[in-house]
């Protein structure tokens, strides 16, 4: 019966007729009354009060359809829409009246007034018991219910389709029951405020989800409008993560509408990722310019297993090279990356899986005699800023002497392009780690500036990668899961945040069309603030920062910088035929000074010679500088960054510091 109901448009005629049927009931408890109190000087005879109560009946059913009665269901109904019943009713008795009079139908102006309020009472009462009972009987069932109840944003096709899918699935015999009732629609178009969509009504704009949230009990939303503006999703998002409730997404509306019909929409429903929260668009790249340059070719990764090399493979992988060599120096993971491929691809991939060390100049040198690689990826490095400030000799023996021994090795075998993935914390560094990788950025633009080079030597540059080893958001969910506070430097602190397929995409596309000492460059849009990240982690586990979970400020790690860039000063910027992809200019590096300055690094690191070595990296890196003298000038303002809760900081009373 409860399915019956759900039924818009049959619950629109089920209240149409209880309407007539109390106006009827009104006019005759009227005439009875008036009769009684012998107001009447001539009873109204049979004929004119049947007359008199059918214009009554249409007349109030139009102008309570018009007065947007019957576009509310009936469990939401609240006081406000209770006044369209008033307005609809005193319209309809008044245009009754008029009509009743035209055809010289003797009724007097009190009858209509009295019937007018009886009506009122009536229909107002009706709805009141009806919601009441109605709520009793369809929480009762809701309660045994596998369903739960959910909020759908968007009225759209997308909206549309999720919701046709999920009563459809239920007719079908042999699917089980998707775990969605929806029950609501959001939609900021005020041009579909009171219609429905699928049987399910649009109650409201983005601006009152919290509120339709608390008055109709949800206990999900799912986000289904995939291809609106990331200005707008950010907003949503932003307000459906302070209801501490699940929040799911759709993919994109391509999918949705020209996807494989073997696998539904709803199964592709996914809980909101920390990528959803990222202050831009998912950054696309040219497929076909990067499979032109993969195709047919012998493609080598260093640092193969690690979160962006083994990325790299995956990619490289769908291009159809020659042939993949992973290196890595760390058996598990790159263990992990070959069983997956071989799942994957089985015997059409050509894969060959290789444990070495880029320090290993000879090992090295042997695998590039051997397999002859024609394009590398450098992805090998110490990346982990506080473990290197406390040990800076491995930064400089695997970073910068490791990445002069992979690339002066490719020059030597004449390979056609060397890629080194850099970070932006190579601009202006403020530690080891940061200043060993803007030393790998020198070697190859040293290495690219030689007459005699015919190896293209490329670097991309880009900022954190959400998810990768050793970020923020792996900790912060681990933190949150086992009941721990999350911790966060510091307050104020800012990164830019990309995810890693797009980190890799640039890589493989920069890489596709680069001549050779570039350095590319990714608009990342504006930097966010990690408190803010993680707060809004916190809402998607359905608690509440600071109170639910705790955040604590620990305090700047060793090297730590409070705001990133991405470029230098000198290097300027071009254009690319990617509009999100700019390349900074080359710096002309003098080789004789340059060789002098690697080689007495070299040197100290091997002699483990701490306080050389880190003297010779400030001389190779001129803006290296101390994080205390950095973060002094440093001022933060709310142009910055892009913070996605304008309340973030109102909490502070709650934070540890």
């Amino acid at each position: 019966m409860k399915d019956v109901f759900k039924q818009f448009k049959f619950r629109k005629v089920i209240l149409a007729l209880a309407d007539m049927f109390m106006v009827a009931v009104s006019s005759l408890i009227t005439n009875f009354m008036l009769n009684g109190l012998r107001f009447y000087k001539q009873t109204m005879l049979p004929r004119e009060m049947f007359i008199s109560i059918s214009i009554s009946m249409l007349c109030c059913v139009a102008c309570l359809t018009i007065t947007g009665a019957y576009s509310k269901m009936w469990r939401y109904f609240k006081k406000s829409d209770y006044l369209s019943c008033i307005y609809g009713i005193v319209l309809g008795m008044s245009a009754a009246y008029f009509i009743v009079t035209i055809a010289n139908v003797k009724a007097p102006w009190q009858y209509a007034i009295i019937h007018g309020l009886f009506s009122m009472l009536f229909i107002c009462l009706f709805r009141f018991v009806f919601k009441h009972t109605f709520i009793e009987i369809s929480d009762t069932e809701s309660s045994s219910s596998p369903y739960k109840r959910t909020m759908i944003i968007g009225g759209g096709r997308a909206g549309a389709t999720i919701i046709r899918e999920i009563f459809g699935i239920r007719q079908l015999p042999d699917v089980k029951n998707t775990p969605y009732e929806p029950v609501c629609i959001i939609d900021d178009d005020a041009r579909k405020l009171g219609t429905s969509v699928g049987g399910v009504q649009v109650v409201g704009t983005t601006g009152e989800i919290q509120k339709y949230v608390d008055e109709m009990n949800i206990e999900q939303i799912i986000f289904a409008i995939p291809s609106c503006n990331e200005e707008d999703r950010q907003r949503i998002l932003d307000i459906c993560s302070k209801t501490s409730l699940p929040v799911k997404v759709i993919p994109f509306i391509s999918n949705v509408v020209f996807g494989d019909d073997s696998n539904p929409v709803v199964n592709q429903i996914h809980d909101i990722k920390v990528e959803d929260l990222l202050g831009r668009e998912p950054i696309r790249f040219d497929n076909d310019d990067i499979k032109s340059f993969i195709v047919g070719k012998v493609c080598m990764v260093t640092g193969g297993g690690g979160s962006i090399g083994s990325e790299l493979v995956r990619q490289i992988a769908k291009y159809e090279p020659k042939q993949i060599i992973i290196v890595d120096i760390y058996e598990n993971n790159a263990y992990e990356i070959q069983q997956e491929l071989i799942m994957e691809y089985g015997s059409k991939l050509n894969l060959v899986t290789l444990i070495a060390s880029v320090r290993d100049y000879f090992r090295m040198n042997q695998i590039f005699e051997k397999y002859k690689p024609e394009i590398v990826f450098h992805a090998a490095a110490h990346k982990h800023v506080p473990l290197m400030e406390v040990s800076p000799m491995e930064a400089i023996k695997n970073n910068v002497i490791g990445t002069f021994n992979v690339a002066t090795i490719a020059q030597f075998h004449k390979v056609k392009k060397f890629v080194m993935i850099s970070t932006d914390k190579a601009v202006n560094p403020t530690n080891v780690m940061g200043a060993s990788k803007r030393c790998c950025e020198m070697i190859m633009q040293y290495l690219s500036q030689q007459k005699t080079n015919t190896t293209e030597f490329v670097t991309t540059r880009f900022g954190n990668v959400l998810g990768s080893n050793g970020s923020v958001i792996p900790l912060f969910k681990k933190q949150i899961e086992d009941g721990k506070p999350v911790t966060v430097t510091h307050p104020d602190i800012i990164r830019y945040f990309m995810t890693i397929p797009e980190a890799v995409s640039l890589v493989l596309e920069a890489a596709s069309f680069a001549k050779g000492g570039e350095v590319f460059v990714l608009d990342m849009g504006k930097p966010v603030r990690i408190v803010a990240l993680a707060e809004n982690l916190i809402r998607m586990y359905g608690k509440k920062p600071y109170e639910d979970v705790k955040i604590i400020f620990t305090g700047l790690r060793p090297g730590e910088k409070i705001k990133e860039e991405l470029l230098m000063d000198e290097e300027g910027l071009k254009k690319t035929s990617n509009k999100l992809i700019f390349i900074g200019s080359q710096i002309q590096i003098d080789p004789d000074s340059f060789i002098d300055s690697l080689t007495m690094l070299r040197d100290a690191a091997q002699e483990n010679n701490e306080q050389v070595a880190v003297e010779a990296l400030h001389k190779m890196v001129p803006t290296f500088t101390t994080p205390e003298e950095f973060n002094s000038k440093t001022v933060i303002t709310k142009n910055d960054y892009k913070d996605y809760d304008e309340h973030s900081s109102s909490d502070k009373d709650a934070v540890t510091v």
